[in-house]
């Protein structure tokens, strides 16, 4: 006999640990609390944390204008490597030497360039689908396809710290841009490459991470806090949301 679903409504900030995919957070949700409609508002890869906005019952609805509000990230990226991936997690195809004026005053003169509106090829390791397929399927094979540059908005683009070969960046910026593709293309201007090795979404759907419960905190609540961390949550954000309309 199939278990009974329950009803929540609202919306309940996760801080989603690394090597979790955004769908295990769903699913583990999903599954303690048997909710019946569950979804979120924005994927982060396996290898990012932070702030991961889940929508349960009515609130799914609110998907869409949620995934289109501006998200805040810190980033850490390797300067001298090139991964397939774009990221540490990939395999490395190439390793150059850093440049000789290389160092703070160098990387802060470029990062104008890639402020406010930029475009960007998506990578191939990407669920863009092209001809339908997705593009990360084609790239497993070992293949690769004519993508389009897509227009995406950088907002705010800061260096917080550069050690060694290793920098530390908060960007803000639009639906849509690929953070790594973005570390990818500041280390080809730079004439190294890099790779991103760290990335944590601070902000994103009205909601901040200082806001954002661990899973195993969420997972430690009964349905009737639950329900009530969603409600008050939602009328956070709808408030928000018809303040920005």
């Amino acid at each position: 006999m199939a278990r009974e679903q329950n009803e929540v409504q609202g919306i309940i900030p996760v801080d989603k640990p690394k090597d979790w995919t955004s769908h295990d957070v769903i699913a583990k949700l999903r599954g303690a609390f048997r909710i019946k409609k569950i979804g979120h508002s924005g994927t982060l890869d396996p290898m990012a944390t932070g702030l991961l906005a889940v929508l349960c019952g009515r609130s799914t609805k609110l998907s869409d204008a949620l995934m289109a509000s501006q998200k805040t990230y810190e980033m850490t990226v390797r300067f001298g490597l090139e991964t397939n991936t774009q990221d540490i997690t990939g395999e490395v195809v190439k390793e150059s030497p850093l440049p000789e004026d290389f160092g703070i005053e160098a990387v802060s003169k470029i990062l104008p360039e890639f402020r406010g509106e930029i475009e960007q090829l998506p990578p191939m390791f990407s669920a863009l689908k092209v001809k339908g397929k997705k593009l990360y399927d084609i790239a497993r094979r070992g293949q690769e396809v004519e993508r389009e540059k897509r227009p995406v908005t950088i907002y705010g683009l800061e260096l917080l710290a550069l050690e060694g070969d290793t920098a530390r960046f908060r960007c803000v910026c639009s639906k849509g841009t690929y953070v790594r593709t973005l570390a990818h293309d500041i280390g080809q201007k730079l004439g190294c490459g890099a790779a991103l090795t760290e990335l944590r979404r601070t902000s994103g759907s009205f909601l901040s991470i200082e806001e954002a419960k661990r899973l195993e905190e969420v997972l430690s609540w009964d349905l009737e806090r639950l329900r009530a961390e969603a409600e008050k949550n939602l009328e956070k954000v709808t408030t928000a949301l018809n303040g920005s309309a």
